[in-house]
């Protein structure tokens, strides 16, 4: 039910025009070159372990850990596959309900998110926050590229207008002279 969840609402998500992108550009991403390959902790009140599919389902406040990012959900299914030397591989962890990314350089909240761990892509889904110290900026979909560090935020349906927008709120320091 989560997986197909996640993937109406991705699928819908990218429905939406791409005139609706923005680029966030305010400011560099604490992601940029994350290591994707680094530990994963994960803890959570219950898990189960679907071993003939390859997942692992973890519910009830969920918080996962690797490097210097941590997701936390209600819930989040890990799709994962047996590697070298008996261990595990994930590939891909998929969140579902009150989804948090923290970061040192931001902080984003959502319904849905992804993180495609083999692509080194993070996608937020539904009501999308995405705050960088006082500036934050609002929409349906982002995707935040581990490789590069961009994070490309799509617009909501529910402006005004009925037209897609991206909305948000740039907080400018004062100057040298000012």
């Amino acid at each position: 039910m989560i997986r197909s969840a996640l993937l109406l609402a991705a699928a819908t998500a990218l429905a939406l025009p791409l005139a609706a992108s923005a680029q966030s550009g305010f400011g560099n991403s604490a992601l940029k070159g994350h290591d994707t390959r680094a530990p994963i902790d994960i803890d959570a009140a219950r898990i189960e372990v679907r071993d003939r599919e390859s997942q692992a389902i973890f519910s009830g406040d969920v918080r996962v850990v690797q490097g210097n990012m941590t997701l936390g959900a209600a819930g989040m299914r890990v799709f994962y596959e047996n590697a070298a030397g008996g261990n595990l591989a994930i590939n891909r962890l998929d969140a579902e309900g009150s989804v948090q990314l923290v970061s040192p350089s931001e902080r984003v909240s959502s319904r849905l998110g992804i993180y495609d761990v083999q692509t080194r892509r993070i996608t937020f889904v539904g009501g999308v926050v995405l705050n960088r110290g006082d500036s934050v900026l609002r929409g349906e979909r982002l995707v935040i590229d581990l490789e590069s560090g961009r994070s490309t935020l799509d617009g909501s349906a529910s402006s005004a207008s009925g037209a897609p927008r991206v909305t948000g709120r740039f907080v400018v320091p004062p100057r040298g002279g000012q």
